[in-house]
């Protein structure tokens, strides 16, 4: 370490003038190593004073040339790197709302270092995908998982005629509940294993994750119904045809003794009861041709709605199964009988709280839940 008083006074003059003059924050403070060792600072307290590392005055106090001052520049400076203009920020901030696919790229989203890449064949200004990074925090955009979008595959008229006619249903269900119900028909699939790509671990020691998804699996076939929010689920095997129309004989008889029990006749129901509009998607079982024809004359009271093709944001029975596996994802269980036991609680007993006006994450379109 130099002693006290090792700058000249035209060394010492020509620091003082460049600090006086700098706008880099790093270069003043490199100055101030300089100066401060001058004055009999130890790296220490220099380290202590401007509040850098011990190691970062050490490395300028012996590379920095006080007769030069461009080496009080880091090696950044050189070459290909310069610091991001305000030109290439906003270029940058047009071209990340931008499709790749609109610019001829095949892939299908931009990272960081596909930015970097083609930021500098258009500006000749070379950031890393880190730098990239920063700047896009600082623009408050985030890397997230995207919606999943199913509207390349809607018919908006098919979806808008739906909607109106729907919209019509469930404003006589609020009215007259006891003439026509709603129900929100659909079935999910619970499971204790969750597989998740993320897993805690080692560094470097990354863990292996298996694709087994059938083990200590809990299905479940139900109804939510629109005017009081109700839900009615049952626990099945595996979606079919046969179990479908079980179901539906179950529900058809909740209904039924709910209408006895205000003094109606049992014989009259057929008739008289109020009749059940089941909302429900395209599945083949649903639309198996001995099922529909047992529904039709065993089961008058009930009508299948079925929901335009790739529309599942129109069935609010989602956000039902959405709540539920949230709830359960962060919970232990150790056996099948005791999932199934928080899942009655949760969607049979009333346990599971909804938040009816929130978006499905990953179902394309917002949920309908006015």
């Amino acid at each position: 370490m130099p002693a006290k008083g090792y700058l000249s006074q035209p060394q010492k003059e020509r620091l003082q003038k460049a600090l006086s003059e700098s706008d880099n924050p790093k270069l003043t403070q490199r100055i101030l190593m300089l100066l401060l060792m001058d004055d009999g600072k130890t790296y220490q307290e220099i380290s202590d004073w401007l509040g850098c590392s011990y190691r970062s005055v050490a490395y300028w106090c012996v590379h920095g040339d006080p007769d030069n001052l461009d080496s009080l520049n880091d090696g950044r400076s050189q070459g290909n790197y310069r610091k991001a203009t305000d030109e290439y920020i906003k270029l940058l901030m047009d071209l990340i709302e931008k499709e790749p696919t609109e610019l001829g790229y095949e892939f299908g989203r931009w990272t960081t270092a596909r930015l970097s890449t083609y930021m500098e064949e258009q500006t000749g200004i070379k950031l890393s995908g880190e730098q990239i990074r920063r700047i896009l925090n600082q623009k408050k955009y985030a890397y997230l998982w995207a919606k999943y979008s199913l509207e390349d595959k809607q018919n908006p008229k098919k979806r808008e005629a739906f909607k109106e006619k729907l919209q019509g249903y469930l404003e006589a269900s609020k009215a007259d509940p006891e003439k026509i119900q709603v129900w929100f028909w659909d079935e999910s699939g619970f499971s204790l294993r969750v597989i998740r790509r993320k897993n805690w671990g080692k560094k470097g020691h990354p863990k292996k994750v298996t694709g087994k998804r059938s083990r200590g699996r809990v299905n479940i076939m139900g109804g939510l119904r629109f005017h009081d929010k109700k839900r009615m689920c049952y626990f099945i095997e595996k979606g079919t045809g046969e179990s479908f129309y079980e179901q539906l004989k179950q529900l058809n008889n909740f209904v039924k003794n709910e209408w006895v029990t205000q003094g109606n006749n049992e014989l009259d129901f057929s008739e008289f009861g109020p009749k059940i509009l089941i909302v429900l998607d395209n599945a083949s079982y649903h639309k198996k041709k001995t099922v529909l024809a047992e529904i039709e004359t065993n089961l008058p009271n009930i009508q299948l709605y079925f929901l335009p093709e790739y529309s599942p944001d129109f069935n609010l029975v989602e956000l039902v199964w959405h709540s539920a596996k949230e709830y359960i994802s962060h919970r232990l269980f150790k056996s099948v009988d005791e999932l199934k036991k928080i899942l009655d609680r949760l969607l049979n007993e009333g346990e599971l709280i909804i938040e009816w006006g929130r978006r499905i994450k990953n179902k394309g379109n917002a949920a309908i839940a006015n």
